[in-house]
Formats: structure tokens, C-alpha cells, sequence
């Protein structure tokens, strides 16, 4: 099933959970139904149904002392494009240090300025 289908055969407050999530980066379980205003238990079983869809994915952490999932957007949400000039990806991506001086650097210096 595609995302577009998955989505699709979401509820209003389920495209709503979705898009929170989205929109924070990654929301603790314990706020999230709070943020939509349902239920510890409605919170919970609209994460779950996002979970068997893969449109969001979840951790084990600690917050405020208790133990609580964080609900996180699949990979396939996240942006990427700021990290892109062209179809270079940023020399800084995976380095200590970038060497401002450098080829690759200048390259997609270069490329970034050529989109605009």
C-alpha cells in the first residue's frame, strides 16, 4: 500500500495526529493525545493505527520521569532538500570538518547558487 493510499483511508483526527507529528519532528505519546485533545486511550489507539501503517514509527524513552513512547515521522517524511544543491548533498553531511576551501565544498556552493 502506498502512502497516498494509507492516508487516504485515515479519519480526520487521524490525518490531524499525523500531521502533528509531522510537524514536530517527533512528539511524546503522553502530549500527543493531549495536543489533539482525546483520551490517553482514543492517543493510543490512533498512534497504533498509524504504526501498522507505517506512517509513523515509535521509541522507547523516559519523560518526566516516566516511561512513554516517542512517535516519530517515517524517513520518507523527512526533508532532505535543504541539504541539496542540485543533486549534490551537502559536503557537511557526515564530516567533522569541511575544509571551506575545498573542491566539493565550492562545487556545491556553486550548484546552490546556480538553482536560484
Amino acid at each position: 500500500m502506498s502512502v497516498a493510499e494509507a492516508e487516504a483511508e485515515l479519519s480526520d483526527v487521524e490525518r490531524e495526529a499525523l500531521e502533528l507529528v509531522r510537524e514536530t519532528g517527533g512528539i511524546h505519546q503522553s502530549d500527543f493525545w493531549k495536543e489533539l485533545d482525546v483520551s490517553s486511550r482514543k492517543g493510543s489507539r490512533i498512534a497504533e493505527k498509524l504504526l501498522e501503517k507505517e506512517l509513523i514509527r515509535r521509541e522507547e524513552t523516559v519523560y518526566d520521569g516516566h516511561n512513554t513512547y516517542l512517535l516519530l515521522p517515517t524517513a520518507r517524511d523527512l526533508d532532505f532538500s535543504l541539504l541539496m544543491a542540485g543533486d549534490m548533498l551537502s559536503p557537511f553531511i557526515g564530516e567533522e570538518e569541511v575544509d571551506p576551501n575545498s573542491d566539493s565544498f565550492t562545487q556545491w556552493l556553486m550548484n546552490l547558487a546556480y538553482e536560484e
